[in-house]
């Protein structure tokens, strides 16, 4: 008889542990989120970001409408966020990553937008072991300088919108003579304006660099710049100022003719099309780093992303917005495929194996995990040229390109591949 209870109590409680293994985790996962929430950056950048993310992870946790993604919360289990404002430079925003990791207990981590503070903190997410995707920050350094295990970045890189660029401009400019520029100095400016004229030396040798000019990251005053500019003789300017920066530089050159005379191809467009596009001339060409915003696809999530944004925070989503929208949708696209191949919660190597070389339907179209051992993003990245109809701009000459042509091979470095002519690996 007690052999007999043994033997039942056995079976019973390895049934048990069976099904508590298989059985719905309701426990929250915290993620952080770290954006700007105050300084110039803020406003054009860090604040549509944080809607995203809220107006994501609402929908998240309700559950049934995101299409494509209707299963609540990251595989049933509900969100919380703890977010940080990413005003104050790298060593500050090292410092809130640690609190987020080490005091607020996050399960994963969804931030930057400024490349410097990227640097930053993905060799501290290594160290910490600690899953981190970077949404919006776009210096190629991240992944060619250093190889991470628990870094992601689900959107494009300066190589893939500087190249872009260059080869928006080789078409619309056939008989370039001579270019300038404009780009912070740090990271992300110094990337820029290196892969746009390597770029240009392939594209369009004949080609010269009139001037290039690097005021500092949130100068402000531009007045000298522009006027450097203006007498540099460029037939176009490359323009990789974002945020404050540029919206800026906008209404400072603006009066003073820089636009007409030297049409400016500016990497961040989009995020100034709705706040100032009445001071943008004919002939301005914008990016919005990646398919987003104005380039988005007509798809259903697309289309219900930017009709929910619109209807909640009354202003049209930018970029940033985008750029976060498709790190939560990575996030959660490579949590329920680890937790369906468990059939159970994941654990955070089970997670990044299921991330790694993943693909996946963003507000943005598909996102490939193809570069950076399967941790950096590859997608198309479009250009347009403005014009001006009844006083609002419009996109017109609007061209897509594709992955292959402005991506190096995976393993190699982008000067050399760009250098080299584009050749494919191998």
């Amino acid at each position: 008889m007690n052999r007999a209870f043994t033997w039942l109590s056995a079976v019973l409680l390895a049934a048990a542990t069976a099904l508590s293994a298989h059985a719905q985790d309701n426990r929250p996962l915290r993620i952080g989120v770290i954006t700007f929430l105050s300084g110039p950056a803020a406003g054009p950048f860090g604040v549509p970001a944080k809607n995203a993310a809220d107006l994501l992870v609402d929908a998240f946790n309700k559950g049934g409408a995101v299409p494509g993604y209707e299963q609540k919360g990251f595989g049933g289990r509900p969100i919380e966020l703890a977010y940080v404002d990413e005003a104050g430079g790298p060593s500050k925003v090292v410092t809130e990553y640690r609190n987020l990791v080490s005091r607020q207990n996050v399960d994963m981590v969804i931030g930057v937008i400024s490349s410097g503070d990227c640097l930053a903190i993905a060799p501290v997410a290594e160290e910490l072991k600690k899953v981190t995707v970077l949404f919006d920050c776009s210096t190629n350094r991240v992944f060619e300088e250093a190889s991470y295990k628990y870094v992601f970045r689900t959107t494009t890189m300066a190589t893939q919108e500087n190249v872009a660029a260059a080869r928006y401009i080789a078409e619309m400019y056939p008989d370039l003579k001579a270019f300038s520029g404009i780009n912070p100095n740090y990271a992300w400016g110094q990337d820029a304006w290196s892969d746009f004229t390597e770029a240009l030396k392939v594209l369009a040798p004949n080609a010269k660099i009139a001037t290039n000019v690097m005021p500092k990251l949130g100068a402000g005053q531009y007045n000298t710049e522009v006027s450097a500019l203006i007498t540099s003789g460029g037939q176009i300017m490359q323009n990789s100022l974002w945020g404050g920066d540029l919206e800026a530089y906008v209404l400072q050159a603006a009066p003073r003719g820089l636009l007409k005379k030297s049409p400016n191809i500016i990497i961040c467009g989009d995020t100034i099309l709705e706040r100032l596009g009445n001071q943008l001339p004919d002939g301005t060409m914008i990016g919005a780093r990646g398919p987003n915003g104005p380039f988005a696809p007509d798809s259903k999530l697309n289309q219900w992303f930017q009709g929910a944004y619109k209807n909640q925070f009354k202003s049209t989503p930018v970029y940033s917005s985008y750029h976060m929208a498709t790190a939560f949708l990575g996030a959660k696209a490579a949590y329920e495929k680890a937790a369906k191949a468990k059939k159970g919660t994941p654990t955070d190597d089970e997670l990044i194996a299921a991330f790694e070389y993943l693909k996946f339907e963003s507000v943005a179209g598909t996102v490939d995990m193809a570069l950076g051992n399967g941790h950096q993003a590859v997608q198309h990245v479009p250009y347009g040229t403005i014009r001006i109809v009844d006083g609002k701009p419009t996109l017109t000459n609007i061209r897509y390109y594709t992955p292959d042509l402005i991506s190096p091979p995976d393993g190699v470095k982008s000067l050399d591949w760009i250098r080299g002519g584009f050749k494919k690996k191998g």
